[in-house]
């Protein structure tokens, strides 16, 4: 039992050449702006009946998907938030936002919601 060790809730000992892959150093590459795939649409569910622009489909690091939501939040001249791999932009700005991601070389389409 002089071999065991515990890490994160592993308990191991039988390979003693076992090495422990740090999940957050796997953290995903962002693609380039033409090969990203976004989708924009208006969502107003659970929600008070507030409407939000709801942009899903970034491929990349949380910081590059925040820089992204901050600079659509200053071209709106709104507030919003980034969280769960999603933009969220308070008010109904589809068509904005499509335009400004399509100007910025994303790929962006208007999705049902």
């Amino acid at each position: 039992m002089k071999n065991r060790k515990t890490i994160n809730g592993i308990v191991y000992s039988t390979n003693p050449d076992f090495k422990i892959e740090n999940e957050e150093s796997t953290e995903e590459q962002t693609l380039p702006p033409d090969k990203q795939q976004l989708r924009v649409m208006l969502d107003k569910k659970s929600r008070g009946g507030k409407k939000v622009t709801l942009i899903t489909g970034f491929t990349g690091s949380r910081e590059d998907l925040q820089e992204l939501g901050n600079h659509l939040k200053a071209k709106c001249g709104v507030g919003g938030t980034v969280k769960n791999g999603e933009i969220l932009i308070q008010g109904d700005f589809t068509e904005r936002i499509i335009k400004l991601l399509c100007e910025m070389g994303y790929k962006a389409k208007k999705s049902g919601g």
